[in-house]
Order: structure tokens, then C-alpha cells, then sequence
């Protein structure tokens, strides 16, 4: 059982920046692989950052490759992603996503992760 909670989203117009946080709960947070996926209306929910258990990888996808940062901070529970250079395209409800099982790598397929209650990142041009 864990529990995430999201912050940090909001709106932004294009070109600017913002970061969100994870807080969780519920487990020992330094043995979790935490990512980040979004999700818009009559789409699938898509991988956006991976950040290894252990902090030693990360992965982005390709469309936020060079402009969005994952990172962690174990003595907060707490996983970020800087988000620099929006575009309108970025707009979604964000998700923090926990792995569901200790010491993993990252993962894009969403069965993998517990889930946030996501927050709305709106970005206009």
C-alpha cells in the first residue's frame, strides 16, 4: 500500500516552467523506482520520467527529453519533475507513479505503478 500525493501543477503559459511534487506514503520510499506519467481526455496514459529506486538512472520520453528533470529527495519522500520550455502539447493531468514492487527498474507500462490522484498541468500559447 502506498499513497502519493501531487502538487505544483497549475497554469502556465508556453515557454515557461514548473515543478511538481510527490510526496508518498505508506512504504519505504528508498526502495522505490518513481516515475511520472500524463494523461489527456481520449488518450492513453502515457510515460513521461523514471527515476530509479536508488537514483543511479532516469529516463524520459522522447518528447520531454532536454526539458523536463526528474529527481528525488529521500529524506523527503518526495519525487519532483522540473518541467522548463512548456509547449501547449504538454498539457495533461500529471501522475506520480510508485513501483509496485521494491528495488525495481524503471517502467513504462502503467500496470507496474500504484498511481496519485494526479494534478492538472494546463500550459497556453
Amino acid at each position: 500500500q502506498v499513497q502519493l500525493v501531487e502538487s505544483g501543477g497549475g497554469l502556465v503559459q508556453a515557454g515557461g516552467s514548473l515543478r511538481l511534487s510527490c510526496a508518498a506514503s505508506g512504504r519505504t520510499f528508498s526502495r522505490t523506482t518513481m516515475g511520472w506519467f500524463r494523461r489527456v481526455p481520449g488518450k492513453e496514459r502515457e510515460f513521461v520520467s523514471g527515476i530509479k529506486w536508488d537514483g543511479s538512472s532516469t529516463s524520459h520520453a522522447n518528447s520531454v527529453s532536454g526539458r523536463f528533470t526528474i529527481s528525488r529527495d529521500d529524506a523527503k519522500n518526495t519525487v519532483y519533475l522540473q518541467m522548463n520550455s512548456l509547449r501547449p502539447e504538454d498539457t495533461a493531468v500529471y501522475y506520480c507513479a510508485a513501483a509496485r514492487v521494491d528495488y525495481s527498474s524503471i517502467t513504462y507500462a502503467s500496470q507496474n505503478y500504484y498511481w496519485g490522484q494526479g494534478t492538472q498541468v494546463t500550459v497556453s500559447s
